[in-house]
């Protein structure tokens, strides 16, 4: 078994240095922040660093990068206090990839990568039109990660729109139905596959399999 400590970080290879790290901890989803600016230009970048933060209220997090380029979604969310979260299936993955690209801010990732913007009410941010999954949040705060300069923003959910195959009757959402896209790294998309699904884990029970 390959192992690396940390003179090895030091000594690896950038690109697989970033790489690893990137890829470690396996898939996360590929979601797709929609934003736009004070004048209405749209906005469209796909992020892995998405995390759950409370579900009451409901809020969200963005890590984002130490902000040393230009970083159009950051700088558009601050202007509105705006954005959107939007799941594509594996279709998409193509798409959903080249919002990577570093356009420029006179550039809407949207025509760029052939995905539709939809306003919702009088919400500032778009979402994406083919997107199964897809929410609209409110900046709330932001928080400086003093380790490596990153940045974790906090958006409160503000709407959920989600096909009707993709919401179970508890309230959760079935991602395998939607084949919702899920990323490794930088840039290994994947289809998500069901394994299994539990009851409530109990010190003094075995859990039981559940429907999907």
């Amino acid at each position: 078994m390959p192992s690396f400590n940390e003179q090895h970080f030091q000594e690896l290879d950038i690109s697989f240095r970033k790489n690893l790290i990137n890829s470690l901890m396996g898939a996360r989803p590929a979601v797709l922040i929609a934003t736009a600016n004070a004048h209405g230009k749209t906005n469209l970048a796909v992020f892995s660093q998405i995390v759950h933060v409370g579900a009451n209220p409901p809020l969200c997090g963005i890590l984002f990068r130490p902000d040393s380029v230009e970083r159009h979604t950051l700088t558009n969310i601050r202007e509105t206090g705006w954005f959107s979260l939007n799941l594509l299936s594996s279709e998409y993955a193509e798409n959903v990839h080249q919002t990577s690209a570093r356009y420029g801010a006179d550039s809407s990732e949207f025509e760029a990568v052939g995905l539709d913007p939809e306003f919702t009410n009088d919400y500032l941010a778009p979402t994406v039109k083919q997107a199964h999954i897809k929410a609209i949040c409110q900046l709330k705060e932001e928080i400086p990660v003093v380790s490596n300069g990153t940045l974790l923003v906090i958006g409160a959910i503000k709407w959920i729109g989600i096909e009707d195959e993709c919401l179970r009757s508890d309230g959760s959402v079935n991602h395998y139905s939607g084949k919702s896209l899920a990323v490794c790294g930088l840039d290994d998309y994947a289809s998500l596959q069901h394994v299994a699904r539990f009851s409530y884990a109990k010190p003094d029970r075995k859990p039981e399999k559940l429907m999907p």
